[in-house]
């Protein structure tokens, strides 16, 4: 069965040129190992899409999933729920910042932002005639908050989007607060102060019409780990407060101990009034997301049957209690093996491996927030001019580096690093010096004068 490519080239993948594909098929995974129907080992370097949490085949997820398929597989959460979703809200509710209380279920990280948008606008509709001109949204550039349609219209990166642009709402769009290609004349000590007032300037303009800024928190991930200036979250969220704005935080990518907080919004003592939640929720097990909303959000929806004030958005695979069941089993796994103590000594140990490609005038910048690193390919280091996109070059190097044994994806030229937390010390190694090796054949490929001094 294996080795028929017919049945294998069956399955139309996202994202994927499948004219010029090359099945990469598993069979197996354990630890942060992952192998291939013909016995690869590959070194599972993106998490498995930025979700794996704990390590393939983690012993304790899997005892609670079996468990719970012993006792119900699903149940819907409309109108009705099992006792182990219950639990899991309950868990959330606890571990999440500040008063966030109330959690909507969903299947996916683009699902979740989906409800938010729709949450954020029946909030205002609900909240009194004066508001119910607040049905727009202010979205940072080259945000990215999913491919569904609404979140699709929230996102700002010209392939993802451009393409779907007739069937999209447009959003209020907001600068990118990057702390790498920052404004001529803006230090990294201004540039939280100056993105924000860009924001401030776009919020007296609109408040009176907009419902929410959504924004990824620390990092905009598939942006191509755009690292934000210190202070910025918390800069937004007061002007949120000041204009009567809502504040949805979109914490699919950077939750669960990815930036080195279990959310990402702790280290800048942010709370939203709207949480995203998804990848990591279930230690990267199965598909569940969730929206989490502040009291003061989900009071707006109580009232009479009659008065047709419930929240009109629901799936029919929300809260399943196999992925609760699972979610529950990674939570307290952050517990019992500290896992977010581990995180920044971690970062610290790749981030130093990773630190011979400062030599580099072809490597612009090393990013990121705890175990979420993003290299950027740059033509000039100084002026900070990106390579031709057709050379892909970023491609080149993640398929290099496959072949030596790790498995990357690229974000345009910007080479993603993002394990399992779980990764030990010799492993980051590999993953590392990987990375480094093929960052070093792809570069003096485009250009032989180019020397990468490696400990190698």
């Amino acid at each position: 069965m294996h080795d028929k490519y017919s049945e294998i080239s069956a399955h139309w993948h996202g994202f994927t040129q499948m004219a010029s594909y090359e099945p990469l098929v598993i069979r197996q995974a354990e630890g942060v190992w992952l192998t291939t129907i013909d016995d690869r080992r590959l070194l599972d370097g993106v998490a498995s899409l930025w979700c794996n949490v704990h390590g393939h085949a983690k012993k304790e997820i899997n005892q609670a999933i079996v468990e719970q398929l012993d006792r119900v597989a699903h149940i819907t959460t409309l109108g009705m729920s099992c006792d182990t979703t219950e639990l899991l809200a309950q868990e959330l509710v606890r571990c999440t910042p500040g008063d966030l209380s109330h959690v909507f279920f969903s299947s996916d990280g683009s699902s979740a932002v989906e409800a938010a948008i729709k949450m954020a606008f029946q909030y205002w509709q609900q909240t009194g005639q004066s508001s119910r001109r607040k049905t727009k949204y202010l979205a940072l550039h080259s945000a990215y908050h999913g491919d569904t349609t609404g979140a699709v219209s929230l996102g700002g990166i010209e392939y993802f989007h451009k393409l779907f642009a007739p069937i999209l709402f447009t959003p209020i769009r907001g600068p990118l607060p990057c702390s790498y290609r920052r404004p001529e004349g803006v230090s990294e000590e201004d540039a939280s102060q100056y993105y924000a007032s860009r924001v401030e300037s776009l919020l007296k303009q609109h408040h009176e019409e907009l419902a929410a800024v959504v924004m990824e928190p620390l990092v905009q991930g598939a942006a191509g780990m755009i690292t934000h200036p210190k202070g910025f979250l918390r800069r937004i969220r007061e002007l949120c407060d000041r204009y009567d704005v809502l504040l949805v935080c979109d914490e699919v990518a950077t939750g669960f101990g990815r930036t080195g907080t279990l959310f990402a919004c702790e280290q800048e003592q942010v709370t939203p009034d709207i949480l995203c939640l998804g990848k990591g929720l279930t230690g990267g097990y199965l598909p569940m997301a969730a929206t989490i909303a502040r009291p003061k959000i989900y009071d707006v929806f109580l009232g009479p049957v009659a008065a047709s004030k419930q929240f009109f958005h629901g799936h029919t695979f929300a809260g399943n209690p196999l992925a609760a069941a699972a979610a529950l089993a990674s939570l307290s796994l952050f517990e019992k093996e500290s896992v977010l103590s581990d995180v920044v000594p971690k970062s610290e140990h790749l981030r130093l491996r990773l630190d011979v490609l400062k030599d580099c005038p072809h490597v612009g910048s090393i990013r990121g927030r705890g175990l979420m690193v993003g290299i950027e390919l740059v033509q000039d280091r100084e002026s900070k001019t990106a390579f031709d996109p057709a050379l892909l070059l970023g491609r080149k190097v993640c398929e290099l580096a496959t072949k030596l044994g790790v498995w990357i994806r690229p974000l345009g030229d910007v080479v993603i690093l993002m394990p399992p937390l779980s990764i030990q010390e010799t492993e980051l190694n590999m993953l590392a010096d990987v990375v480094v090796s093929s960052i070093q054949e792809v570069v003096n490929g485009f250009d032989p004068a180019i020397k990468i001094h490696t400990s190698l």
